[in-house]
């Protein structure tokens, strides 16, 4: 049974130049020579993803989408040097193999990197991957257990001092958010003024101790042995890592989290299979983290609910695309469902603590 990601022909308007990109990659990569063949990663909605293979070797490149986008998104520099930075310290890292700043080859920077070889678990277990609740309840463990180490790695010692500002993270966060919000907001979009205002009115201090944070940390931004799949072998899609408090990426990383009693249209959402038995619920994320760190967890209404605004925003500057017609990925139509449902969520979480 195959359970990997399949490369597929790439999507019209999203080709990349075979001959400059091989030239590059001969240039570039020591040892590497033959004919060239690309492929594209049908999945994400963010930057576009190729399947290189090239003198019998496998290789991923990722360049950021065509189209209108945030000035500090898809930072191609930032995502490599986290990569090659962790190698070693951080065992989930794919080899960062080389980075293009050179607009004469694609118009665009973009990176190289090596191909982790296992499963990617999106919405449902794979066909075939039948595990018990048990086996459900060890695979969303580790997955914290994951973003637990990186969030004890310490980033000064693998020369990431300079890799983003603490001080003032959760403002600036807030504040940069609300911006890119308001400048991709639609017609058909919710304003998402209170919660907004509410984050806005109710912001924590500062970490006291700031890690490296992921940003975007998922189910599905992992990869899981296919032989065993509560073992994670690689964490992917770093470009949006830095260095600010934890809390807000596990926030983050909770707005993916669709657990079983959650309503309908929430469901509708998840990415995850986060609503089978024995997956962990977001109250027991919350507690295992902060049993295993002793992190004060008594505001974290606060970080889940701008998970849910972040999520938001990410969802709409994707559609933002796909409104102005920037892109004709038909997937991005559906976004605007999502943000309506992320706005319903985030003002309940205004309201109560965390499920």
């Amino acid at each position: 049974m195959e359970h990997r990601d399949q490369a597929a022909q790439i999507r019209s308007g999203e080709e990349l130049d075979v001959g400059r990109v091989r030239d590059y990659l001969g240039e570039n990569i020591p040892g590497l020579s033959g004919e060239l063949t690309i492929r594209q990663f049908p999945r994400g909605f963010s930057n576009l993803t190729y399947l290189l293979e090239m003198g019998g070797r496998q290789m991923v490149l990722r360049r950021p989408p065509h189209g209108t986008k945030a000035k500090s998104a898809h930072d191609m520099g930032r995502e490599f040097k986290v990569l090659s930075a962790l190698q070693g310290t951080y065992p989930y890292c794919p080899q960062p193999l080389a980075f293009c700043q050179d607009p004469e080859v694609l118009g665009c920077d973009f990176y190289v990197m090596e191909r982790l070889e296992g499963v990617i678990i999106r919405k449902d277990l794979p066909q075939g991957f039948n595990l018990s609740p048990e086996q459900v309840r060890s695979l969303f463990t580790r997955l914290l257990e994951v973003q637990l180490e990186l969030h004890s790695i310490d980033y000064e010692a693998v020369g990431l001092g300079d890799f983003g500002k603490p001080a003032g993270y959760v403002e600036r966060q807030v504040t940069g958010w609300c911006k890119r919000y308001r400048a991709a907001r639609t017609d058909d979009a919710p304003d998402f003024e209170a919660v907004m205002a509410w984050l806005n009115e109710h912001m924590p201090p500062d970490a006291a101790r700031a890690t490296i944070v992921h940003n975007d940390f998922k189910l599905d931004n992992v990869v899981v042995d296919a032989g065993d799949p509560t073992k994670i072998i690689g964490v992917l899609d770093w470009e949006m890592a830095t260095i600010g408090d934890p809390l807000m990426d596990l926030g983050n990383t909770l707005a993916y989290w669709v657990q079983a009693e959650d309503p309908d249209e929430r469901q509708l959402m998840r990415s995850m299979p986060s609503n089978l038995e024995g997956a962990l619920t977001r109250r027991e994320v919350i507690e295992l983290y902060a049993g295993r760190t002793g992190r004060t967890i008594a505001e974290f209404d606060y970080y889940y609910c701008f998970g849910l605004f972040r999520l938001a925003v990410i969802a709409q500057q994707i559609y933002y695309r796909f409104y102005h017609g920037q892109t004709q990925d038909e997937r991005f139509a559906a976004l605007i469902f999502g943000v309506n449902v992320l706005e319903k969520a985030a003002s309940q979480v205004m309201e109560q603590t965390v499920g």
